[in-house]
């Protein structure tokens, strides 16, 4: 088993380390969800988490090791709670009731910083920018992520016509695509450019959706009948092969031309469960459909090193397709099969990719596994003390 290694940290931090991880398996012992205790409130002063991942629970944060996947810290926090990378190698966005806090990953404490946001959605980095989008105002808001840490960052802002769950992405030139719609219907996008003037809409994209960016900057949003594809200044629309083509949830790559989709084919269903997902390459408007044999939910998607299209299906098998050829070229397995819950808040296994690494959480047993993703080696696994829901890092 290959296992990355770090400097060895002093002794007494070692030995708070130790202390604290000993304490939280403990409380953590013979429970599914323990509630907070002291300990899991406040961390170390000497806490420094290598390569940090963070899963949510109910209830709470888990500030977890990249390498050895033991849980640094447990940190409370009431309600539904979502994280997102803020597009540095310290800090981590977690979504809250009230905005987007900031979460020192590496020092495991949840700051005091908060964008204020009623209901805070997506969470975007592109270009060196990191943008939020607030579903409750249509307030975009924009900042540096290099500048995070000792209070919030000059940023920038813009307001959407009307309120709606949106995204935006900030392009290289400071032009600014964000999506079209009311509470009631989302339509499609627009483009602004630095000072904020329109120069490019499409409202052909019922049910946008998503974003990915693809290589040279190509912009890929996701539509109930297809997608739709900003580039070179310009929309154009990515047909779907049905009358009814949803895609909802994209995976790109910066150094490749083509973007990973999923695709949903009744407009009816109360949950439906595909077993196909979109390959649209952006050098021509091309969609691609590849069938896994297996389903697949919105937190199955990944992205390999080398532009690798990543999948986790619930046959409970990391899917490796080759998306120039889109073709399934290795199927991982990691865990027994499973089956989406109803109810899109509620735990079900999550891919989380970082550069040569998938990490792959399994709900029902508490468990997180590290896979290298070219050798389909099995680098690390580890029982969570608590049952996680959505996994990110910094």
């Amino acid at each position: 088993m290959k296992r990355s290694t770090h400097p060895r940290p002093r002794a007494k931090a070692a030995l708070l380390a130790v202390m604290v991880t000993l304490g939280l398996a403990l409380t953590a012992c013979g429970q599914d969800d323990p509630g907070p205790t002291a300990r899991e409130s406040q961390a170390p002063a000497a806490a420094k988490t290598q390569d940090p991942l963070v899963a949510t629970y109910d209830g709470g944060l888990s500030v977890i090791d990249g390498t050895t996947l033991k849980v640094v810290q447990n940190i409370p926090l009431d309600g539904f709670n979502r994280v997102n990378p803020a597009g540095n190698d310290r800090h981590v966005m977690v979504s809250t009731s009230t905005g987007f806090r900031v979460l020192d990953a590496v020092g495991a404490q949840l700051t005091k910083d908060e964008f204020a946001a009623p209901e805070p959605g997506h969470v975007v980095h592109h270009a060196g920018k990191t943008v939020l989008f607030s579903d409750g105002t249509g307030k975009v808001t924009t900042f540096d992520p290099r500048k995070l840490g000792g209070g919030l960052p000059e940023a920038s802002t813009h307001t959407t016509r009307h309120a709606h769950h949106g995204v935006a992405v900030e392009l290289a030139d400071g032009s600014l695509l964000v999506t079209l719609g009311t509470e009631e219907e989302r339509t499609g996008a627009q483009v602004l450019d630095k000072n904020r003037k329109e120069i490019a809409r499409s409202e052909d994209c019922p049910g946008v959706h998503g974003e990915a960016a693809a290589k040279d900057e190509a912009v890929l949003i996701g539509c109930e009948n297809g997608a739709l594809l900003y580039k070179d200044g310009e929309f154009t629309k990515v047909k779907a092969p049905d009358e009814y083509g949803r895609i909802g949830n994209q995976a790109g790559h910066e150094e490749s031309p083509i973007v990973l989709g999923d695709y949903k084919t009744d407009p009816d269903a109360e949950l439906e469960r595909p077993e196909r997902v979109s390959l649209i390459d952006t050098r021509t408007g091309d969609l691609t459909l590849v069938d896994l044999g297996a389903s697949y939910t919105f937190r199955s998607l990944g992205r390999g090193p080398h532009g690798e299209a990543l999948v986790l299906g619930t046959d409970g098998a990391l899917h490796v397709i080759d998306p120039e050829r889109g073709e399934v070229t290795d199927k991982i397995k990691i865990m027994g099969e499973w089956r989406e819950p109803l109810e899109w808040q509620q735990p079900r296994p999550t891919l989380h990719v970082r550069d040569h690494t998938a990490y792959v959480t399994d709900p029902g047993a508490k468990t997180l596994y590290a896979i290298d993703i070219e050798s389909g080696e099995v680098k690390a696994k580890a029982q969570l003390p608590h049952t996680p829901n959505e996994l990110t890092s910094a």
